[in-house]
This record gives structure tokens, C-alpha cells and sequence, in this order.
């Protein structure tokens, strides 16, 4: 029992320890961007744009119409395609290019953000120009194979007898597909959707080679596009102070956004 105790005691130690470890640099990053970013969060920030290189004032107004419009974009473009790959990997288990698909999409799923900025770069920027369409392009092969995975796993919950009940009623397979599992599924689906714009909202590699940047508002999608990632990721290597402020600002209110996105996603998880 002696021993037992000792090692269980020291497990703790060794958990405790580990915690403290993987939560101080997390801790020291959300407080920097408080301390720092916190500053420049004005009603000017917000509502106004850029003032020219070394002036200072202005805000990031551009960059988060412009963030709106990618996540936008990216999300009419992904979610058809994940939610149709998905319910093909889950409903048709006998087909032969499910394990195939699957392999693929597992693949796609570790590839580098700056790959896919390259390959927007090639297939639309070198024929049509930098936009915000391919930009949303960019972003949508890094949100398709995750959404693939949730909204697969989604789709698997939903109790087989509820199929064959569907099934059993005389009910053709696509009506159950869309009228039942569909929507027993809806809640884990909708979570994990918030949790890839959660992801590819702070994506800045792939939006260097396809939006490009935009220091007025956009007014369409065919035309460069700023967003708060590639505005941090240009202000922060100015060599204006304002501009870092700024950067600390922009920083701030991205934080917020994915923290709140997963924060909702955690509510409706645990309402579920």
C-alpha cells in the first residue's frame, strides 16, 4: 500500500506540474495581448480605417468586413461539400471508395496553410487576380477535411435502430438520410462548424497569396479583401508604433472572436 500511495502521489505531482507548465505560456500569451491590446480598443478602432504609413489613428474597420466576408465565403463553399462527402463516408458503408476517400481527406487534413495559399495562388490569383473569393478558396481545402471528420463522427452517433425505423416505415433511404439522421445530427454538425471557423479564422499564410490585403472596404468578392490575420501579420512587422498598437488591438478582438466561438460551441455540446 506504501508503494502505491508513493506512486500515486507522485503522478499527481507529475500532473500538477505538467498543467502548470502547458498553462503558463498560454497565460502569459492572453495576458500580453490584454496589457497590450486592450489600449486601442476605441469606437474609432472599430468604425474607421486605416490612416496612411506613419500617421497615426485610423482602425481596422476593412479587416473585419473583411474577415466577415472570407468566413462567409469559405463556409457556402465548405459546407455543402463536407456535409455531402460525410454523409456519403457514413451512409454508404459498402462502397469501395469510401476507405479511399477517407485516406484522402485524413491527408488533406495535415497540410501546411501555406500549401494551400500556393495552390489558390496557382489554380485562381495567376488567371483572375488576388480576391476574396480565393482567398475564401485558400481557407475552404484547409475547412473541408475537418468538417468532413466532425460532421462524419456527427452522423455516426445518430443510433442505427433510428435509421431502420425510418427504414422499416416504407421510407425511401435519401427522405431518412435528410429528414432523420440529418436532423438528430444537426447540433453536433452546427458545433463543429463553429469550431473550423474558429479555426481558419486565424489563418494569415494562405490569405498572403490569394486576398492580398485591402486598405479600403471592400465591395465585392472579385477584389482584394484585408482581414484581421493579414492585418496583424503586416502591422506587426511595421516599423510604426501605432501600427504595432493596432496589431496588439487586432490580436485582442480575434482572441475574443474564437474564444466566444468556442465558448457557444461548448454550450450547445453540453445543452446537447
Amino acid at each position: 500500500m506504501a508503494a502505491r500511495r508513493l506512486k500515486d502521489n507522485a503522478l499527481t505531482i507529475y500532473s500538477i506540474l505538467s498543467l502548470v507548465v502547458i498553462a503558463i505560456p498560454l497565460l502569459h500569451i492572453i495576458a500580453t495581448t490584454l496589457i497590450n491590446g486592450a489600449q486601442s480598443l476605441t469606437p474609432e478602432f472599430f468604425t474607421s480605417l486605416p490612416k496612411p504609413p506613419g500617421e497615426e489613428g485610423g482602425g481596422v474597420a476593412n479587416a473585419i468586413q473583411g474577415t466577415a466576408i472570407l468566413v462567409a465565403l469559405t463556409m457556402l463553399i465548405s459546407v455543402p461539400a463536407a456535409l455531402l462527402t460525410a454523409i456519403y463516408l457514413s451512409e454508404f458503408p459498402e462502397s469501395r471508395l469510401r476507405d479511399l476517400i477517407r485516406l484522402l481527406n485524413d491527408t488533406f487534413m495535415g497540410t501546411p496553410s501555406i500549401v494551400a495559399g500556393v495552390f489558390a495562388y496557382t489554380l485562381l490569383v495567376t488567371k483572375f487576380g488576388f480576391s476574396a473569393l480565393a482567398g475564401a478558396f485558400a481557407l475552404s481545402v484547409l475547412a473541408v477535411p475537418m468538417m468532413v471528420k466532425t460532421m462524419e463522427e456527427a452522423l455516426k452517433l445518430v443510433p442505427t435502430d433510428i435509421r431502420e425505423a425510418g427504414l422499416s416505415l416504407g421510407i425511401r433511404h435519401w427522405r431518412v438520410v435528410t429528414s432523420i439522421v440529418l436532423r438528430t445530427a444537426m447540433p453536433a454538425i452546427a458545433s463543429g462548424v463553429l469550431l473550423t471557423v474558429a479555426r481558419i479564422s486565424g489563418e494569415t499564410a494562405p490569405l498572403l497569396f490569394t486576398a492580398f490585403g485591402n486598405p479600403n472596404f471592400a465591395t465585392g468578392i472579385l477584389e482584394p479583401v484585408s482581414a484581421l490575420p493579414l492585418m496583424i501579420y503586416v502591422y506587426a512587422i511595421s516599423p510604426y508604433p501605432d501600427w504595432h498598437r493596432k496589431a496588439w488591438g487586432a490580436s485582442l478582438v480575434l482572441m475574443i472572436a474564437v474564444l466566444t466561438i468556442n465558448l457557444i460551441t461548448k454550450y450547445k455540446l453540453r445543452r446537447r
